[in-house]
């Protein structure tokens, strides 16, 4: 069989041509390299010489002495001594000329490998960190960015602060990013490490030992939680025993909490991302605006919580120190021995050496007075608490968290009281509904419904009029869904267009993941949002600069003991009247009651902190109408 003649390809041009050979002959090796740079400089440099001879009017007149000439510039400018005479002289000279450059190219060279290989070992980040007292951060999630930034601000008054950051990830991003969404540092140093946290090697690069607290991140998924505690045993491993170094650690499942207690010791606080974001959910399904209140004292901003020393009122009753601090809002005692103890009674005595926990702008601005606030009495109103009332619920969605959702949700609600769950789902969903339900108190009835919240058909078969609150889940991160709050939106956007077209306000409580989705959230303003990768956050900050804190807020979060309240300010003071809040202090003292703020409903549209006023100073005056709450602490 004849092949057919093969069509000749057209010729390559010269330039592509020259290309090829050039890069082919540079692929041979370091010899052909230096030689093609001698020509590259012996074309420049002879000619240039030679012109500047030829042009220069005190040059030799012979054609050997300008020859010559043009040979010492040439070796002027490459370095090659230039000397004229004898053949052998001048080879000679070129030699020695040729060793010198070879030696200082060579020392150039090596040093400038040696100061770039040290670069590119920073910059690998294997070096250690020679730091005491600083804070250490394990791992690199969502919270991340939360943590450090809070962590930035609480030492925005100190002189120098230090955060070492250990994460399997390229140093130059964890850098990147953390400058970009922290921004300024300010006086607190960042240095990003590489390595495995559950390394023990590794783990010696951020000097834990010489911590003052170490906080280990959550991973991105519940099933991921091992590693967590993998984490904290390999620190315990990395660390003395000897030295006992703080330890805030975080998991998302239950079965893995003890686990992790164990591993991280006797000096740990572990925290349940699910079991946080269900109590505060329950919390704030009862009482809009409580989110708020939460986000104010969490985050370093604003006010917050403090445990501070005051001697001078030692001897004094709770209910006169309530008020003996002018800028600053009292709300427990921790005794030398270390228990907390929040909202005691009035007439308790502050006994030697007990500190006060306070809320109050930093932990140096406490300052206490011999003569406590004066109050108005005839202003203050002596009304009996309110009975609590049956409550109906609406829950739209359904994930791990909602049966804990539940169980704390029956633990304060009224005696029959009702939530309606509505979620998409088959009968499998129906009977976990039931076992959630089963575990809840009888407080709380609970019934399901099917339908799929995200459909508008579902949300408009909803009579919204015959509930009090809604809470609104979305899915378990999986597989399937790219955001959990994608659906969330899509449900809240119904609910916004259903409340517009029928006139009823609804309100709503949102759990998310992701702190930038709550911006997109079309809701009221003002509306409750439970975050839970912010929130929790936002607690490891909080709890690692003050130990107490760890106790405070487990008793906040608990079904018993206290909490934060929101109630309305006619059962403190007479509305439509004017009052300093000390006398609100001392009417919520004589309630067994620590007051801590307010929340001005005509101002809940207005500005950023949507009418909350957090520890006002004693003396502000105001205008109390019928619609202001004031937040308190208080038993359930």
């Amino acid at each position: 069989m004849t092949r057919p003649a093969r069509a000749t390809p057209p010729r390559a041009p010269l330039y592509e041509r020259a290309r090829y050979w050039f890069d082919n002959t540079l692929a041979r090796g370091v010899t052909v390299l230096i030689g093609w740079l001698a020509v590259a400089c012996l074309s420049v440099v002879i000619p240039a010489s030679a012109l500047l001879v030829w042009t220069d009017d005190r040059a030799p007149d012979t054609t050997w002495a300008k020859t010559a000439a043009v040979w010492q510039s040439v070796g002027q400018t490459l370095r090659l001594g230039g000397e004229v005479g004898s053949p052998l002289r001048v080879i000679l000279s070129v030699l020695l000329a040729l060793m010198a450059l070879f030696y200082v190219s060579t020392i150039v060279g090596l040093v400038t490998t040696a100061i770039t290989e040290e670069l590119i070992a920073l910059r690998r980040g294997h070096s250690t960190v020679l730091e005491s007292g600083h804070t250490v951060v394990l791992g690199w999630s969502d919270q991340i960015f939360t943590v450090v930034a809070e962590l930035v601000a609480a030492d925005a008054n100190q002189r120098r602060g230090a955060i070492a950051v250990l994460a399997d990830r390229d140093v130059t991003e964890m850098e990147e990013e953390l400058r970009s969404e922290v921004g300024s540092t300010g006086r607190t140093r960042i240095v990003c490490r590489n390595g495995r946290p559950t390394d023990p090697a590794a783990l010696a690069r951020v000097s834990p030992a010489t911590a003052d607290v170490v906080l280990v991140l959550p991973r991105d998924h519940p099933d991921e939680d091992a590693e967590v505690v993998k984490n904290l045993l390999a620190l315990r491993t990395a660390v003395d025993d000897d030295s006992r170094v703080r330890t805030v650690a975080v998991v998302r499942d239950t079965r893995y909490r003890l686990a992790a207690e164990l591993a991280a010791g006797r000096d740990a606080v572990v925290l349940e991302i699910d079991d946080v974001t269900a109590r505060l959910v329950a919390q704030c399904a009862r009482q809009p605006g409580l989110s708020l209140v939460y986000q104010e004292l969490l985050d370093f901003a604003g006010d917050e919580f403090y445990v501070v020393g005051a001697p001078d009122l030692t001897g004094r009753a709770f209910a006169e120190v309530l008020r003996a601090c002018p800028t600053s809002s009292v709300v427990g005692v921790v005794r030398p021995d270390g228990a907390l103890r929040l909202n005691p009674p009035p007439t308790s005595v502050l006994g030697p050496g007990d500190r006060l926990v306070v809320i109050a702008q930093d932990d140096d601005t406490t300052v206490t007075t011999d003569e406590p606030a004066a109050f108005d009495e005839p202003v203050m109103v002596s009304r009996a608490p309110a009975a609590a009332r049956p409550e109906r619920i609406l829950l739209l969605g359904w994930n791990g968290r909602a049966p804990h959702i539940l169980r704390h949700l029956s633990h304060h609600v009224a005696p029959g009281s009702a939530l309606h769950v509505v979620a998409h789902g088959d009968e499998s969903l129906a009977a976990e509904v039931r076992d959630a339900a089963a575990q809840s108190r009888p407080a709380l009835t609970v019934t399901f419904g099917p339908g799929d919240p995200t459909l508008p058909g579902t949300v408009n078969d909803l009579d919204l009029s015959e509930h009090d609150g809604v809470i609104v889940l979305g899915p378990d991160h999986g597989p399937g869904h790219d955001s959990p709050d994608d659906r969330t939106l899509v449900t809240l956007l119904l609910l916004r267009d259903r409340e517009r077209t029928s006139g009823i306000p609804v309100r709503v409580v949102t759990e998310m993941t992701d702190d930038r989705n709550r911006a997109l959230a079309p809701a009221g303003v003002g509306a409750d949002f439970i975050v839970s990768g912010k929130l929790v956050g936002l607690l490891m900050a909080q709890i690692s600069q003050n130990w107490h804190l760890a106790g405070l807020f487990a008793e906040l979060l608990a079904p018993q003991g206290n909490a934060i309240h929101l109630k309305p300010a006619g059962d403190y003071v007479r509305a439509g009247r004017r009052a300093s809040f000390a006398t609100v202090v001392e009417a919520a003292s004589r309630r067994g009651e620590c007051a801590l703020g307010y929340r001005s409903r005509g101002l809940a549209q207005v500005g950023a902190d949507h009418g909350v006023r957090i520890n006002p100073a004693k003396a502000e005056v105001r205008h109390w109408s019928a619609d202001d709450e004031v937040i308190v602490m208080a038993g359930h």
